[in-house]
């Protein structure tokens, strides 16, 4: 058993929550535990004890609450490190479901323009009610088009409205087809302007101390829409801020081939003349790295969003996962934007990357407990979020009950390998920061009227508008 000095509650102390009877515990601390008949207790947001059920019964009498999870298996939330949550009024979109990269976005731009604050909030709150519902307690998002008034708060404000743990990154496109980019003028910013308004967002939001709900990051959306200035510059930003960096990189072909031709070098040299490489780094997607790039990044402990149903969707190819993991390079998972991913569900990623990493591989190129090990702590590892991903003592009290005795699950030998193997459809229940945002299924936070009814709103008017 693992208990912090003393289990009596002191007087005046946070009240205690026990969850018990958990058929497995996983853990995913540094030993990687799962524990059989697990329990754990929480206060404050914070992971007190961990053991068996019968270790922390002398903790029943001092608790406040206790939550049975009997029949169920209970995993750290889920982390997601890349989405664009606007997007996620933009699914199944015609002309965009079977076109690549370049092409996709070129179809998608135009609605996009279009799109008002509460179009942001309303989609923003969509998709991340989905993924709490879907086990996610901590979810990144990569917002970098700001037209008719749209700001990085309307995003703030919908993850506060779900009770999610959110790292919004302030992103931004500089270069327009004018100038040799690829998205329209009319969604460029002036760079001086977007440098600002990172420091506006930075030092209104950002809280960097453990535990935080809200962390920013900036996020020049890609090098085929910014400068190699704004890049730079952004670089230097977040650094005497003190906040993380991101963006795309190496996505399919043609983005290698846009950045030999641009900038006389691949994606990975190209990120580490900017100052885009380190531990305060994280780049979505990386599919075409070579074995130089994968290195760099693994020596420098650059992060990788791995965002495998999106790169299938748009053909991009297979990132190779399983040397990047052999040569020590840090990977978690990411759902991406909706319009490309058209769902929202970690566990799903986790599924696909296991199976596309087989295809390449073999059988035994990825195993259940590492594509797990993706969707929980190295996801929370490369958001710079060593309090999150893991239920130990010290930790934050963010973790999933599944249950695995509904006819869809029932029958499994193995219920950890299971949610990897044959991913439930949602939650029993999720708690964030100690809080619950799903009970029994349904959001707890927020209703799922009221998400559905600002979705619809603003998906009526983008419609009659196209």
């Amino acid at each position: 058993m693992n208990v912090r000095q003393g289990s009596a509650q002191p007087a005046g102390a946070p009240p205690l929550t026990l969850v018990v009877n958990v058929r497995v515990l996983v853990t995913m601390d540094d030993a990687r535990r799962e524990i059989a008949e697990g329990a754990f207790a929480f206060s404050a947001g914070e992971v007190t004890a961990v053991g068996t059920s019968a270790d922390l019964s002398p903790l029943r009498e001092g608790a406040a609450s206790v939550i049975d999870a009997r029949g169920c298996v209970v995993t750290p939330g889920l982390v997601n490190t890349h989405h664009h949550l606007y997007q996620t009024l933009t699914r199944a979109l015609p002309g965009a479901t079977d076109v690549s990269l370049f092409g996709w976005l070129k179809r998608l731009y135009p609605i996009w323009a279009r799109y008002r604050p509460e179009d942001v909030f309303a989609a923003t709150q969509l998709g991340l009610a989905e993924l709490a519902l879907s086990g996610c307690t901590l979810s990144s998002d990569h917002l970098y088009l700001f037209p008719n008034g749209v700001v990085l708060e309307d995003t703030i404000a919908a993850a506060e409205a779900v009770g999610m743990r959110f790292h919004p990154t302030r992103g931004a496109m500089s270069v327009g087809e004018s100038a040799g980019g690829l998205p329209p003028d009319s969604l460029v910013e002036r760079e001086e302007a977007i440098l600002a308004d990172c420091v506006r967002v930075i030092d209104r939001f950002h809280d960097p101390r453990p535990g935080a709900m809200v962390r920013v990051g900036v996020a020049p959306c890609s090098p085929f829409s910014v400068s190699e200035g704004l890049m730079r510059d952004a670089a230097l930003l977040a650094r005497d801020k003190g906040v993380m960096l991101h963006t795309h990189l190496a996505e399919d072909r043609d983005d290698v081939a846009y950045s030999l031709e641009r900038f006389g070098c691949r994606p990975g040299e190209y990120a580490e003349r900017l100052g885009w490489t380190g531990t305060d780094v994280w780049h979505a997607h990386c599919v075409q790295l070579d074995a130089a790039e994968i290195a760099l990044f693994a020596r420098t402990g650059t992060g990788i969003a791995h965002c495998p149903c999106s790169n299938c969707r748009l053909g991009s190819g297979v990132a190779p996962v399983r040397a990047m993991l052999d040569g020590g390079a840090r990977v978690g998972l990411g759902v991406d934007g909706s319009a490309s991913s058209d769902a929202g569900h970690i566990l799903h990623e986790a599924r696909q990357a296991m199976l596309l990493q087989r295809v390449v591989g073999g059988a035994e190129a990825m195993d259940t407990r590492t594509a797990l090990y993706l969707a929980t702590r190295g996801g929370a590892e490369i958001l710079g979020r060593p309090d999150c991903g893991q239920i130990s003592v010290g930790k934050r009290a963010d973790f999933a009950i599944w249950d695995v005795e509904t006819i869809a699950s029932l029958g499994s030998w193995d219920p950890v390998a299971a949610l990897v193997l044959a991913p439930p459809a949602g939650v029993r229940d999720l708690y964030v920061e100690g809080r619950a945002v799903v009970r029994e299924g349904h959001l707890a936070r927020v209703s799922g009227d009221t998400v559905r009814h600002a979705a619809r709103k603003s998906l009526s008017r983008l419609m009659a508008e196209s």
